[in-house]
């Protein structure tokens, strides 16, 4: 068997330990490059999938924003027209409530109408039938002289009639004594006043007299035209007939 003497063990022993510092000093520093360039490596990745995600929620944002804007435009929108529908709604419904109103206010006039009507219609006919007097002013013409009655009007408690023309048939018939009744009327049995004015040959002639109304009865006034005057006489009778 081989011998070492302590020296060479000695030296084997440093190199043994210089070559285990060697080999132990390569064993780690080989790794730390390694996980440096790993690290690295996933730190710009991750980093640009970073900036991707955040790139693609900045524009997600903007697109929800835009829409936003849509949208709010669009609500204010569907609100102003609700607002203006309704308004025209009140509108219209204000207008049909004041037609109805109308309508009811004008239906209620016509039947209060209608009652005043009847009322006034019921107390004609019991003044008529409490009173039953009756004015009849007749006009007549002297035939025994040659005139020419041209118009006439009868006035009645001051109250002026419609003036009544003549013909010249006319004013033929009134010369050889015809009758004309220029006014009749229901009256209230009192006291009336009966004026006439008539144009004759182109002259205004008048005449006048109270005559009283008698209940239940016809009253006649009788004018004539006589030698330019204007003469009147009155009678009172149950029935219709001036004589």
């Amino acid at each position: 068997m081989h011998g070492f003497s302590h020296g060479e063990v000695s030296l084997m022993t440093t190199r043994v330990l210089a070559v285990g510092a060697v080999i132990l000093t390569l064993g780690i520093g080989i790794p730390r490059n390694v996980s440096a360039q790993v690290t690295d490596a996933t730190y710009k990745a991750r980093r640009e999938q970073l900036a991707k995600e955040l790139e693609a929620t900045e524009k997600a944002l903007a697109d929800a924003k835009g829409q936003r804007a849509q949208l709010q435009a669009r609500v204010e929108s569907l609100i102003a027209q609700a607002m203006q529908e309704r308004a025209q709604t009140l509108l219209l419904s204000n207008e049909q409530t004041a037609l109805q109103q109308l309508d009811a206010l004008i239906s209620t006039s016509q039947d209060n109408l209608m009652a005043q009507r009847e009322r006034f219609a019921s107390l004609s006919d019991a003044i008529g039938a409490r009173t039953g007097a009756t004015l009849i002013v007749l006009l007549r013409a002297d035939s025994s002289q040659s005139q020419t009655v041209q118009s006439a009007v009868v006035t009645v408690d001051s109250v002026a009639g419609e003036t009544r023309t003549y013909s010249g048939q006319a004013s033929s018939a009134l010369a050889r004594g015809a009758v004309d009744q220029v006014y009749r009327a229901p009256v209230v049995p009192a006291d009336h006043a009966v004026a006439i004015q008539i144009t004759v040959d182109g002259k205004t002639v008048t005449g006048a007299t109270t005559v009283p109304a008698a209940r239940q009865s016809v009253t006649y006034v009788q004018f004539v035209v006589r030698n330019g005057q204007v003469t009147s006489s009155t009678w009172t009778s149950r029935g219709t007939g001036p004589f």
